[in-house]
């Protein structure tokens, strides 16, 4: 799966750092893919990245407009209910940073520009 492409700038990142508990008991996944769908539906909703490594520590960034539509997706009752669950059974610990992206680029830009992400 290749990662998701720079946006119009500027737009908010929520990256969601998580360290995973041993409970495997399958509604993990299948919540992440229903909140995934629902996200998309959002107002503002831009993308997502993710990745779990073999230790259980995750990361997922997703993408938004505006900080206005974080809220919104933030007080979606069956996001709110995910959370709930992943703060009794999936995660032992996590962190949560929201970030401005003030300046985006991709591999596929310099190849296109000729210039170095650097100079982007």
């Amino acid at each position: 799966m290749l990662p998701t492409p720079p946006f119009p700038t500027p737009y908010i990142a929520v990256i969601f750092v998580n360290q995973r508990t041993p409970v495997e008991d399958g509604a993990y996944g299948q919540t992440a893919d229903a909140m995934v769908e629902l996200a998309k539906q959002q107002p503002g909703y831009l993308g997502v990245d993710s990745v779990r490594g073999a230790d259980g520590l995750g990361i997922t960034v997703s993408y938004w407009a505006d900080e206005q539509s974080i809220i919104a997706w933030k007080n979606v009752g069956a996001h709110r209910a995910a959370q709930i669950a992943g703060m009794k059974r999936w995660y032992e610990a996590y962190t949560t940073h929201i970030a401005k992206v003030e300046r985006a680029y991709a591999l596929s830009d310099a190849a296109v520009t000729g210039k170095s992400p650097a100079e982007a």
